[in-house]
């Protein structure tokens, strides 16, 4: 039999999921491993999707998303985001990530180079290796520098084969928020080498001590591809609906690509994300609040262990910093799960700046971050402890 996809094959698989397919075999472990609001979908969103059903709104859209949905997002966007657009710049997409794939897709040929952020979603390389494409990472600082991109190394990283950079704020995994200065440089430097930026803005909405900056906002030639999501929100993670807005060029190109790989988005998300948009969004503030006291919270709870920590300017991660305990990542994640009964995901799935850290998301109660990170402090504790103890030993 001939070999499978090379592309496909060769893909490695987020270490986030890994963990958390062998933390769903342990029934009384935490889950702090994936980014999973605990909040349910405001019953107002629920109803509209209700009452699509009912009234048998359940058969397929436009590839490009409902005309009445997509010209609601270009409202949304051109009124919060200050990205001018219509509704020929919005493709409503299965998701965020329906709409990062298909925005790398539309600008990827096989052999060029996509500038990722290490650490960054690991997603994107995963993206990039389907496009046939190739992720080359771009670093940002430590956690006492809030984890920025380092701009000067950008240029050195650039090739006649770099094609496009993807820019996520507020981050997953770290949390930071890039101000809009950096942004106008990512900017910039995307004009000045002719690339195409990719901006990832899934976590509009969870912004605590910083404004949130769309690249789009601040001199769009048409290069930027915006991807947005209402997974996160408006606690829609199960939905699967989000959407991209771009130039009208790009945006044709990528209702070309959902034609041939998802049709369309679910109709009935569709409906539910319209009624998202026109509804109260006392809901969206309300949870963003939530997830500040319980960024709050981790943090008290790490400093009194005598843990470094940072503070996230949005989304609802911590990256935490296991360098010293001279465990790489994984092991750690894998022995914290057996030992622990508590699931995080590993820092080396977010790239190789990311393996002195390990990622807890705080989309959980009060009650389970307080549990899970006392957990997490014990065990590096005892962790510690025996790495004195050996270091003592061998010294002696």
């Amino acid at each position: 039999m001939k070999p499978i996809s090379t592309a496909a094959s060769a893909m490695p698989r987020s270490g986030i999921r890994v963990i958390l397919d062998l933390a769903v075999q342990i029934p009384d472990a935490i889950h702090l491993e994936i980014g999973q609001p605990d909040f349910p979908t405001p019953p107002h969103i629920v109803e509209a999707a209700h009452q699509a059903m009912l009234q048998g709104f359940t058969k397929y859209t436009p590839n490009a998303g409902l005309a009445s949905l997509r010209e609601a997002i270009a409202v949304k966007v051109s009124r919060e985001n200050g990205i001018p657009a219509t509704a020929e710049n919005i493709v409503v997409t299965t998701g965020g990530m329906g709409g990062l794939f298909s925005s790398a897709a539309a600008v990827l040929d096989p052999g060029d180079e996509v500038l990722v952020p290490d650490p960054g979603y690991p997603n994107y390389e995963m993206m990039a290796m389907l496009c046939r494409a190739r992720a080359v990472r771009y670093p940002l600082s430590d956690l006492a520098g809030g984890f920025q991109p380092l701009l000067d190394a950008l240029p050195g990283l650039v090739t006649p084969r770099t094609k496009a950079i993807i820019v996520n704020s507020p981050s997953n995994p770290t949390g930071s928020v890039l101000p809009a200065a950096t942004l106008a440089a990512l900017l910039e430097f995307a004009q000045r080498h002719d690339l195409y930026l990719i901006s990832d803005e899934c976590y509009e909405k969870i912004i605590f001590d910083a404004p949130h900056v769309s690249p789009a906002a601040l001199g769009d030639d048409g290069r930027v591809l915006t991807a947005f999501s209402f997974s996160k929100t408006y606690a829609m993670t199960g939905w699967r609906v989000g959407y991209v807005v771009a130039s009208p060029e790009l945006a044709r190109t990528m209702v070309k690509l959902q034609e041939a790989t998802v049709a369309c988005a679910s109709s009935i998300s569709q409906k539910a994300a319209e009624a998202a948009l026109a509804g109260p969004q006392d809901c969206v503030a309300a949870m963003a609040q939530a997830y500040a006291r319980r960024r709050d919270l981790v943090i008290e709870l790490l400093r009194s262990h005598g843990l470094p920590t940072y503070t996230p300017q949005g989304a609802f991660y911590f990256l935490i910093d296991i360098g010293r305990r001279g465990v790489p990542s994984e092991p750690f994640a894998r022995d914290l799960l057996t030992g622990q009964k508590l699931a995080v995901a590993p820092g080396s799935t977010f790239g190789p700046r990311g393996d002195r850290y390990i990622r807890i998301s705080t989309a959980s109660s009060e009650e389970v971050l307080r549990e899970g990170v006392g957990r997490l402090c014990r065990f590096i504790d005892r962790l510690s402890s025996t790495t004195t103890s050996t270091s003592t030993s061998t010294s002696t």
